[in-house]
């Protein structure tokens, strides 16, 4: 009789099983790398919760509504920045570009003359020329995008000085339609002005084009691999150039917003916006390394942000110990980022 061979499965059942043991810390991990917007929401919860105890009048329907026109600037911006870390890039020149953008539309209307509407144009097109500029240096001249955007920021901070005289424009010298995102709607005791509701329409759109186009898949696809996208038929020149575009688009809106929320129009605003809008996004779960975030988690960052100047002026932090915990922030955000990457697949 000839003996039967019976496979060792039991064996290889007991290797897989101790091969695909995982950790708590392990299927956490796993977890948040899926669903990249938990982790501001837990922060932004437990932040709420600790300033709230510190000082109640955090909980003031004014104050709520303070925070939320602060945000409006930084959640716009980073809606742009959104854009371009999603592709492994970071722009260094969003706030000076928004800037260049803000006084573009506030000289043509004060001084040229020109109607609100052709006013704000005017400014778009500055802001497209400004994204342009930087989608050409890193797709055709091949410069990294750090160093890129750091030599435009200082192109778009001399311009604005060159173009404004560092002059100030104020609310009495420009249309109504300029300052008219900075129009407060009452919604019982909270006030939320048109640029807020504007941002949270932008985020919106932005999102469904990111999860539902065939350009957001692109997006996301560049990021993640720029070599694989290229091989598997897509353009990646093409997709960076419209990812810059579309970023100075955004920055347009967000110099409306920011000459309604400010009441003017100054070559001297937005010294923080670079390091809030990279703030939002790295604490919004969206990973510095490309192709993999939401742009929901981006909102979610701004507001941790607002939340975190708001908060600690209340309990009587000096300012500078503000911009101190901010950068924890990052430093946090970055490094759990990176542990997040690890997740075995």
């Amino acid at each position: 009789m000839t003996q039967q061979q019976v496979p060792p499965t039991s064996t290889l059942d007991l290797a897989a099983e101790f091969l695909d043991r995982r950790t708590p810390l392990d299927r956490i991990r796993g977890v948040l790398h899926r669903y990249p917007a938990i982790s501001p929401a837990i922060v932004l919860v437990l932040a709420i919760i600790v300033f709230g105890s510190i000082n109640p009048r955090f909980f003031a329907p004014a104050n709520l509504s303070l925070v939320l026109d602060q945000v409006s600037v930084v959640g716009t911006v980073a809606i742009a920045q959104t854009l371009i870390i999603l592709t492994a890039g970071i722009d260094l020149s969003v706030g000076a570009a928004m800037i260049l953008a803000s006084m573009v539309m506030a000289q043509t209307a004060y001084h040229n003359g020109l109607p609100a509407p052709l006013a704000l144009f005017a400014g778009l097109l500055a802001a497209l020329a400004a994204g342009a500029l930087n989608g050409f240096l890193v797709t055709r001249v091949k410069l990294p995008p750090f160093i890129a955007t750091l030599g435009t920021f200082n192109v778009f901070v001399a311009l604005t000085l060159l173009y404004s005289g560092g002059q100030t424009i104020r609310r009495a010298e420009m249309p109504e339609l300029l300052t008219w995102t900075g129009t407060a709607i009452p919604l019982g005791d909270v006030r939320l002005t048109v640029g807020v509701i504007i941002m949270l329409v932008l985020y919106a759109i932005v999102a469904y084009t990111l999860g539902r186009t065939a350009w957001g898949r692109h997006v996301y696809a560049v990021g993640d691999d720029a070599e694989s996208a290229r091989l598997a038929g897509i353009s990646t020149g093409r997709v960076l150039m419209s990812v810059y575009i579309a970023a100075g688009a955004v920055l347009a809106v967000a110099a409306w917003i920011q000459i309604g929320r400010s009441g003017a129009a100054s070559p001297n605003a937005g010294a923080d916006l670079n390091l809030d809008s990279i703030t939002a996004v790295v604490i919004g779960g969206t990973s510095l390394f490309g192709g993999r975030g939401l742009i929901w988690g981006t909102l979610l960052g701004a507001i941790i942000v607002g939340v975190f100047r708001n908060g600690l002026f209340l309990a009587g932090v000096d300012g500078l110990y503000q911009t101190l915990a901010i950068g924890i922030l990052v430093i946090v955000a970055v490094a759990v980022d990176q542990w997040i990457r690890k997740v075995r697949k």
